[in-house]
Order: C-alpha cells, then sequence, then structure tokens
C-alpha cells in the first residue's frame, strides 16, 4: 500500500516493481545498475519510489536493445573488407 509524506505518494520496492511490471529482483538489479541516480528512504532505511521515479525505470522496462552477435559483426566486417578489394 502506498504511503503518502508531506502530500507525496511514496511506493515501497514490491509495489513498485508489480506496478511497472517487473521482479523485485531485476529492480533491484538495475538500481545497482544506476537507473535511479538518486532515492527516498524512510526512517527504517526502506527504499521510496515517486511516480516520476517508476516512470524511469518503466522507461528502462520499455526499452529494446538491439545487439548483434560477434559472429555476425565478423561477417559484415569480412563483406565490407572484401567488397573493398574489388
Amino acid at each position: 500500500m502506498p504511503v503518502e509524506i508531506d502530500g507525496k505518494v511514496y511506493y515501497r520496492t514490491q509495489e513498485a516493481s508489480r506496478k511497472v511490471g517487473i521482479s523485485r529482483a531485476t529492480l533491484l538489479r538495475w538500481l545497482k545498475a544506476g537507473v535511479l541516480k538518486r532515492l527516498s528512504r524512510d526512517t527504517r532505511g526502506w527504499r521510496l519510489f515517486t511516480e516520476e521515479d517508476l516512470n524511469k525505470i518503466l522507461m528502462k522496462a520499455n526499452k529494446v536493445e538491439i545487439k548483434e552477435e560477434p559472429q555476425a559483426i565478423a561477417l559484415k566486417n569480412s563483406r565490407r573488407e572484401n567488397s573493398r578489394r574489388t
């Protein structure tokens, strides 16, 4: 259940991960990797997420990265070299 502090709504870790549709473990891994630069905590040291934080996490969750396999890169480079020779 979200908490309200000074008129601002905050979500705890489990609530935040559910709201953006990722596992708690994934959220913690992304936090460790630096997805959010600043993070609020309550008096117990528990992480608190704002709606703005959730939007940043959601952007990361919806980001698609296409990485080529090393073999495909090598093949592309060799074709490029062969085309230059001819």
